[in-house]
């Protein structure tokens, strides 16, 4: 649980310090990003967050891809951290795709 939690937190930093210059630029799709962030599963964020850990410069083109912001992305991975089974899932997925 703890190598887990240290792994969502080292995913989420390195997505935020990505692109710290660039904010704001994807607002007019917020309404957007909320539908398609419901429907990903912990399975599918942690594929998503292999493949932007291994193409980092690539992480705004990936998340939009799947209908997601930074941010949205970021708030799907810590609404699966607050659920054991779901982390658990995300943690082999991340694994698996890495």
């Amino acid at each position: 649980m703890k190598k887990l939690s240290i792994a969502i937190l080292a995913l989420v930093l390195i997505v935020g310090c990505k692109n710290k210059a660039s904010t704001g630029s994807t607002s007019a799709t917020g309404n957007d990003t909320t539908v398609a962030q419901a429907n990903l599963t912990p399975e599918q964020l942690g594929a998503l967050g292999a493949k932007i850990a291994k193409n980092p410069g690539e992480a705004q083109k990936l998340l939009s891809e799947q209908g997601l912001t930074e941010d949205s992305f970021k708030q799907a991975v810590r609404k699966v951290s607050e659920d054991p089974a779901a982390s658990k899932r995300y943690a082999e997925a991340y694994k698996k795709a890495s």
